[in-house]
């Protein structure tokens, strides 16, 4: 019998997060030990008529084709890839696989000409989200190997997980339409003001948001969710930040990365470790040195880094930011074939200025409408 949390968690992708209707065209993409959940979210989709596929993947086949590939095939594109992004009315992307290190050993050179090759993809990938053509959306699966990252047990990263997406609750949708209420109020006032100046340890950064759109994440794109995020302008961000976590690439851990900008662009990089991959991704294409998204986590319910963006960026108390291609939605114009989010803790006298006012200081909005 199914964990009744993965059922829950099914029944809400399909319903809430997707909005499965009959006649959508529906893709699965998993790890073979993500069964349960694609078995559940399956039978859902079913249930509301859907067209479903599933693309399964096998534990080593992306490890053997980045060391083993020749140049011509590291930039191929087939006629499946294209179809996805082409074709599907909705796709879900679930997380969780054996092996959290399998990349570890790879040239980050081959992990960059691959991105850079299916960068045209990744363009169009983000343009239908944009445009409403396609509905996505990612979450994790709990395994061993995302435990281990976490420095859990199975049973407390499942805890963590299914905790996370309140799917413990009796009705984790009208929770989660609740949290949607409460982070517009966040993002309507955020419209309002076209710059903001973020300052932490380390960390001095201004930039633009004027005629950008601060987007509600709620758990439609990630789930579970919890941020606020927009594009910078894309030539307006000045100065520098020191991320407080590993950035996380491929599997890859890269320490205490700094980046300095000038005129939206990186002009400076630095990191204690795994230098020579952040290096690479910078240079992945033109628009891998803008900064795409900035944001901020408001999920308080997450408050252990674990090694996974999909729960780190939403920790309430962080702001992240993204080096490459920009959410069409908020209306960011930077293009390319990487999206990198990277963590700073804002808890430890972290400040927010939206034009020169105090809204966020520790961690926390001081503004009314929060209470």
């Amino acid at each position: 019998m199914a964990d009744q949390r993965v059922v829950n968690l099914a029944k809400l992708l399909v319903n809430y997060s997707l909005k499965i209707k009959k006649g959508d065209y529906l893709c699965v993409e998993a790890s073979d030990i993500a069964q349960p959940l694609v078995k559940e979210v399956y039978r859902e989709a079913i249930k509301q008529g859907a067209y479903v596929d599933t693309f399964i993947a096998i534990p080593g086949l992306s490890e053997i084709f980045l060391k083993e590939a020749s140049d011509e095939q590291l930039v191929y594109k087939s006629p499946l890839q294209r179809f996805k992004s082409d074709n599907y009315d909705a796709l879900l992307t679930i997380w969780g696989g054996y092996n959290e290190k399998a990349f570890s050993n790879v040239d980050p050179k081959l992990i960059q000409k691959r991105r850079a090759a299916l960068r045209d993809l990744s363009i169009k990938f983000s343009n239908r989200m944009a445009d409403g053509s396609l509905r996505w959306c990612g979450t994790q699966f709990p395994t061993h190997a995302s435990a281990q990252e976490a420095s859990m047990s199975l049973e407390e990263y499942e805890d963590f997980v299914y905790g996370a997406g309140l799917l413990n609750l009796e009705d984790p949708v009208e929770e989660w339409m609740k949290i949607s209420k409460k982070q517009q109020k966040i993002c309507d006032f955020l419209n309002t003001k076209k710059s903001l100046h973020i300052i932490s340890k380390d960390t001095d950064l201004k930039l633009s948001t004027a005629g950008r759109t601060w987007i509600n994440c709620d758990g439609r794109e990630n789930f579970p969710d919890g941020e606020v995020f927009t594009c910078p302008v894309e030539d307006s961000v000045e100065g520098h930040i020191q991320f407080s976590f590993p950035g996380i690439y491929a599997g890859k851990e890269i320490e205490d990365i700094y980046l300095e900008f000038h005129q939206g662009k990186v002009v400076k990089a630095a990191a204690a470790k795994g230098e020579d991959l952040l290096l690479a991704l910078l240079d992945t294409d033109e628009g891998s040195r803008v900064l795409g998204e900035i944001a901020i986590g408001t999920n308080y319910g997450i408050q252990k880094f674990t090694k996974n963006m999909l729960f780190d960026e939403k920790i309430g108390g962080t702001v992240h930011a993204a080096l490459g291609d920009a959410p069409k939605e908020s209306g960011g114009k930077n293009e390319s074939g990487i999206h990198w989010d990277m963590l700073c803790n804002m808890k430890n006298g972290g400040k927010i200025y939206a034009e020169d006012e105090l809204i966020y200081e520790n961690g926390e909005f001081l503004l009314t409408f929060q209470k």
